[in-house]
Order: C-alpha cells, then structure tokens, then sequence
C-alpha cells in the first residue's frame, strides 16, 4: 500500500545540500564559461573558473570521510579560499586592474600553514575564525574594487557592492559563535545546524553574484558598441554623431550652472597637398597625430572629436578667453608634433575658429559661428587663431534639436566677406 506523499516528511540534510549546492556553482561556473566564450570578456573566464574551483571544494567536503584514501587535511578549505581569490580578481580583471597572485592564493597558503600546527587542526573554534575571516576579507575587498569603479552611478553599483558586503557579513558572524563550540565537539554541532545555513546562503550568494556579473558583462558589450558607434575609427577619437551628442549633454549642464559654453573649428592646413605629396598613408598619420595632439592638450572634460576630413571640433566650458587660451596651446602643440611625421618634413600646421555661447544656447549655432571664425583663420595666412565676431555669436538661448549641417557650397556662400552665417546653419564636412 502507498503512503500519501503528503504524509512523508521532507528530509534536508546538510549532505543534500553540499550536493546541491556542488551542482549548482557547477552549473553557475559553466555558464559563466559559455558567456565568456560569447563575449570574450577575461573576467568571465575567472568568475567561471572560480564557480567551478568552488564546486569542487564543496564536493571535496561532502567526500570528505567517505572515500579512501582520504582527503588531504585543508585542502577543500584551501580550493574555497582560491576560488574567493579568484573571483576578487575577477572584479579586478572586470575594471582593468591586473591580477594579485600572491594576494589570490593568500589565504589557501595562509589556511595550509595554519594547519601544519597539531593545536589548530584540533581546535574547531580556531578553524571557524580563521575561515571566516577569510571568506569575508576577499568578499569585502570584491565590494571595494566594484566601488573603485566610478564611471557607474551609485543607483546601479549598488547591487554589485551590496551582495558580496552581506556576503562578508554573514561569514563574520560565526566569528562570536565560534568561542561557544565545546572544543570535543564543536564541529558536530555546528555541522547540525550553522552549516546547513551557511550553504543556503552561500549558493543565494553564488547564484545572486551569477546574475549580477552576467548584467554587468551585458552592459559593458552594450557600452563597447555604443562606444564604437560614437568613435572615429582613424583617429580614435569622437565622431560627428559622439560630438554632438556629447556637446547637448555639456550644454545641458553648463546651462545649469549659467555657464558659458566654448567651441572650436580645427581644419588641418594645406591637408590636400600632403596627401598628394606623401600618400594618404602619411595623411591619415597626419589626422591621428592631429586627434592626439588636441586629446593631450585639452582637459577630460572637454568635448575633441572629428567632423570629417581634416576638420576637428572641440566644446569645453567657458568663455571666450579661455577657449582663446586652449585654441593656442593646440595650435603650438601641432605645430611641434607636425613637424616631422613618421619621418616625414610635414611641417603640418592647424587654422582654428573659437565661439562661445551663453548658458543654453544652441549647438548648431555656436558651432557655425566658430566655423565663421575658421574660414577667417585660413583666409588670414592659416596656423593662426581667429575668433567669432560680434555679429556671429549665437544668440539662440534655448537648447533645440540638433539639425543636419548646411552643405559645403552653402556654408561658402553664408561666410562671404559682408555676409553673415545664419544661426540655422552649422558646419560641414571638408
């Protein structure tokens, strides 16, 4: 006669759970694998291989006393310890930071010469205090290498920090319980009850870790793609589309502080002529010192990207004298760096245009205004500055939509001498 399954009591002891919890960071690590091999993201390889360290230092422990020869004394603590190393790393590896083998395999050496000692091995609640400590120190650093990493905001660090911070927590707190443990037999004690709460809460850990370094590679392919849609590929610097986007972002924020906002107009001198006489090799040589150049000799918050051709847009906040200042030590910085490219006289020079808008105001404006100023700069003899005359500053002050630039022939016939740009009108590729 069956028994009504409702009647048998379900059975869950801490032997289930080492298995369950071996199968799942398995799982967890191969996963992790699989989304490297996709992604091809290093820290995905170390946060798989961890998981997988992990798993067979939880099945290690499970097998521990029911095979023979037995399991060598700490080395299923010391491949959990490697496993927690490795994963610090990981987050290291994930932000740029290189790899600390001695800080990785730390704890397995600190864990393995603490065992050497008679006393310790016999002593429950010293191997307690010792693991634990362990376990949270490369949680709690994980958390700090997560939180070093400023270029997210808080509100979606936050989980990231969050998880492994109570992670640490939860492995301090056997620190206070472990002087409680009756040194005879203190590990069967703990092992009826702590254990079995420490491995729910350590595969809640390994599979809430999972999912957050999943997101975290997800957004990082996601940035990289949008980084490269916004990137000249020549130069490495901003394109058309990164520097306009970028400058509504700047003219935005400097809007609310009643800020200024500066833009300047680069265009190469004599770039036709270069290419003519060295190759397009030299020239392109040429634009790529030009980018590097102008990136050096600005700040990181200011805007530097490519238009097209030989022609450069930079955005910076403040004033007309100051772009004035930075337009300058530009156009010096070249005129040393174009000298000689890759061992070629170049003697490449720059004609820049500066403009500076009041707080809001409009981006095709401002950037017509200082290409106005550019084409002045070259009609007066080039590798000069010019800056934007009273009648061309922009005198919209409200941030709109940014619009297609005029043409080329266009753009020639507005900036004749008597003539004024239009506001509507920006500047072209050249």
């Amino acid at each position: 006669m069956l028994v009504p399954a409702a009647n048998i009591p379900i059975a869950l002891d801490v032997t289930t759970l080492f298995v369950v919890a071996t199968c799942v960071t398995g799982l967890l690590g191969l996963l992790l694998l699989f989304a490297w091999a996709k992604t091809r993201i290093p820290a995905l390889a170390w946060w798989g291989a961890a998981y997988l360290i992990g798993g067979l230092s939880v099945a290690a422990w499970s097998l521990d006393g029911l095979v023979s020869p037995s399991i060598p004394t700490g080395i299923a603590n010391s491949l959990l310890f490697i496993a927690c190393g490795m994963m610090w790393n990981a987050a290291r590896v994930f932000h740029g930071r290189p790899v600390l083998v001695s800080a990785l395999i730390g704890g397995a050496a600190t864990w393995l010469f603490a065992c050497l000692f008679p006393d310790f091995a016999q002593w429950p609640a010293a191997r307690i205090v010792l693991s634990s400590m362990i376990v949270a120190s490369y949680t709690f650093m994980t958390a700090v290498e997560l939180w070093r990493e400023r270029r997210k905001t808080l509100r979606r660090r936050w989980p990231a920090i969050f998880v492994p911070m109570l992670h640490g927590a939860v492995f301090l707190f056997p620190i206070p319980l472990a002087s409680l443990l009756p040194a005879d037999h203190g590990t069967v004690t703990l092992s009826t009850g702590w254990v079995a709460l420490f491995v729910l809460e350590t595969m809640l850990y390994a599979v809430g870790t999972a999912f957050i370094v999943l997101v975290l590679a997800t957004e990082r392919t996601l940035r990289f793609h949008k980084d490269a849609a916004m990137t000249d590929e020549l130069t490495g610097v901003l394109n058309r589309r990164g520097v306009l986007q970028a400058a509504q972002a700047l003219i935005a924020q400097q809007a609310r502080k009643g800020e200024a906002v500066s833009a300047l107009m680069f265009d190469l001198d004599h770039f036709k002529a270069i290419n003519d006489k060295y190759g397009h090799a030299i020239g392109d040589k040429a634009l790529h010192v030009f980018a590097a150049t102008a990136s050096a000799s600005t700040r990181t918050t200011d805007i530097v990207g490519r238009f097209g051709g030989e022609e450069f847009v930079a955005l910076l906040p403040g004033n007309l004298a100051s772009a004035n200042v930075v337009a300058e030590r530009v156009r010096k910085a070249f005129e040393a760096a174009g000298a000689t490219v890759a061992d070629c006289d170049l003697n490449a020079t720059v004609s820049i245009g500066i403009a500076s808008g009041q707080p809001g105001t409009d981006i095709v404006a401002l950037l017509a205004a200082a290409d106005a100023a550019l084409y002045r700069a070259k009609a007066n003899g080039r590798n000069r500055v010019e800056a934007a005359q009273d009648g061309e500053m922009p005198v919209v002050f409200a941030t709109t939509r940014v619009r297609e630039p005029i043409a080329r022939a266009d753009r020639a016939a507005a900036t004749r001498p008597g003539s004024l740009v239009p506001l509507a009108a920006g500047p072209s590729l050249h």
